[in-house]
């Protein structure tokens, strides 16, 4: 006979308690409460539930400081969490997230809509129990220069795949010293990938990577790099590169990697661990050139061979003077798979509201070109 999953229902509201309680309890669930954090922590630990139901607003230990804990520990770090909260500010939605969230619902909810979202986690949590760990499909994004958008190219593509497919998506900073994701959405903590880097690469695995990871309201884990330069020197790590690209791939259904560029010290170890290469570039003649060489070098990782290059041009300014698509595909002698129009005013809004630039015209042109891209990579990913 199935055992009933078992969830651990935590409030500090006795009433939410016993409603939620007598509702999950009539759709065949075990029901345990916890009535503070502390106690939370504790049943959390000795009971070990399915699933976790949250609040936010409690009085000695609030449900962030709950979650951080539980994550933190090897016996309650893969326990499903879904916050439950009348908190609804967005601010407080990627605090959840970042404090290890696997979903965040605000107060009131329809309660078909609340079991709903308890199936879809306990559903996902169950189809990684006992079976050996798929490898994802990993692509690296990369230029030949800087300057030509890499970063927010591999942040929207994660997002707008992610709301294509509803699939599992890590989104991942390759450069200590260098990020900006974020700064961009402002996010307070981007120590995960130092974090990382410090430790001895046998000790990274996906638990510890898990624990690294940010959760953002637009559905993909970010692992996010420091934006200080001072931690620039962590690049020289390569092994826990390594280590954490391939255990990464253990991970989503897909991994986007921000490499940045191929002068990276770990990039013939980041490279050797990804099935598709995005490579950027501009319509202007010296990046073309810079472009045309980068190509040169990524077949000896066997990309444009056994493995893919995709090929996307962006303009980001207009200008009456530049090469053609045409001219692009001749001089580098590869098709151009995407071309992602200037959308200056897009930028700017999404730098001063902290958003994606996607999530600023939702619908737009330059919405519409990275959902067209997310499609076609996630063609090859089901492949």
């Amino acid at each position: 006979m199935k055992m009933a999953e078992k969830i651990l229902i935590v409030d500090d509201d006795v009433q939410t308690l016993r409603l939620v309680g007598l509702m999950l309890e009539r759709q065949g669930y075990k029901i345990l409460a916890a009535s503070n954090g502390a106690q939370a922590i504790g049943m959390a630990r000795t009971e070990q539930p399915d699933l976790i139901l949250l609040d936010v607003m409690m009085p000695d230990v609030d449900g962030f400081s709950v979650a951080r804990t539980l994550r933190k520990e090897p016996e309650t770090a893969n326990i499903p969490i879904l916050m439950f909260t009348a908190r609804a500010q967005v601010e407080d939605k990627i605090a959840g997230y970042e404090a290890g969230a696997d979903d965040y619902l605000t107060k009131p909810i329809h309660p078909a809509e609340l079991t709903a979202h308890l199936r879809a986690i306990l559903s996902r949590s169950k189809s990684r129990e006992g079976v050996p760990l798929e490898r994802g499909y990993t692509v690296g994004v990369m230029a030949a220069k800087g300057g030509l958008g890499v970063s927010t190219l591999a942040l929207n593509l994660a997002i707008n795949y992610f709301q294509n497919t509803r699939q599992e998506v890590i989104a991942a900073e390759m450069r200590p010293g260098q990020g900006s994701w974020s700064t961009e959405l402002g996010l307070p903590n981007f120590e995960g990938l130092n974090n990382l880097l410090r430790l001895h690469p046998n000790d990274i695995n996906t638990t510890t990577i898990e624990n690294e990871l940010v959760r953002v309201p637009y559905g993909v884990r970010l692992l996010l790099a420091s934006p200080y330069t001072r931690d620039a020197s962590l690049i020289k790590n390569t092994a826990n590169f390594e280590a954490i690209v391939d255990h990464l791939s253990l991970m989503a259904r897909l991994t986007l990697l921000d490499i940045g560029l191929n002068t990276h010290l770990a990039c013939d170890e980041i490279l050797n661990l990804c099935k598709e290469v995005i490579v950027v570039t501009e319509p202007f003649p010296g990046t073309i050139n810079r472009t045309r060489l980068l190509l040169e070098d990524l077949k000896q990782h066997g990309f444009g061979g056994n493995k893919l290059i995709t090929l996307v041009l962006v303009n980001r300014i207009r200008a009456d003077v530049q090469l053609s698509v045409t001219q692009v595909q001749e001089a580098l002698g590869a098709p151009v798979a995407q071309v992602i129009p200037p959308a200056p005013e897009v930028s700017f809004q999404a730098a001063t509201r902290n958003l994606p630039m996607i999530q600023v015209q939702i619908g737009g042109m330059l919405s519409l070109q990275f959902s067209r891209l997310a499609e076609a990579v996630a063609e090859r990913v089901a492949a």
